[in-house]
């Protein structure tokens, strides 16, 4: 099987490819990809505990840990304890870092109102079906059980 008949291959290449445009537009703004996703994942009003931030990006929060420090010395957020339980921090935008949400938010939804316009609705239903279907086959957690290990004398 050739690479570009992979599942695997395809959605990596279609999601490099989204991240080098989300990044070009990111970088008018002085942020990256990374930071909007972030900025998107806060709540603009009452800010987003920290331990909840990482979980909705689909992050481990040690890699998050960093790019919200270069966030805060960016004036983009700040770190708060929070009012009712003191050993919670809560990260808040700044002015600045509202702008920046709102550049972000307009970037995603451009490049989700231009995809909707080229790919019939039918299309996109499936689309997202098939990647759903995909997510489930991963989660369930038994794709390899089946594959001999290299000790077996079957092989």
């Amino acid at each position: 099987m050739r690479r570009e008949e992979t599942v695997d291959f395809n959605i990596k290449a279609a999601w490099h490819a989204i991240a080098r445009m989300y990044n070009q537009q990111a970088s008018k703004y002085d942020i990256t990809m990374s930071m909007g996703f972030v900025l998107l994942n806060i709540n603009s009003e009452e800010g987003t505990p920290a331990t909840k931030i990482a979980p909705l990006m689909g992050l481990e929060a040690r890699s998050l840990t960093r790019l919200l420090k270069t966030m805060e010395e960016k004036g983009l957020i700040n770190r708060e304890g929070d009012a009712s339980d003191k050993r919670m921090v809560r990260i808040v935008l700044t002015k600045e870092g509202k702008k920046k949400k709102e550049k972000s938010r307009e970037v995603v939804l451009r490049f989700n109102e231009v995809v909707r316009e080229k790919i019939e609705a039918q299309q996109l239903t499936n689309f997202f079906e098939v990647l759903q279907k995909i997510t489930r086959i991963i989660e369930s957690n038994n794709i390899y059980d089946k594959i001999p290990s290299l000790n077996d004398k079957r092989i």
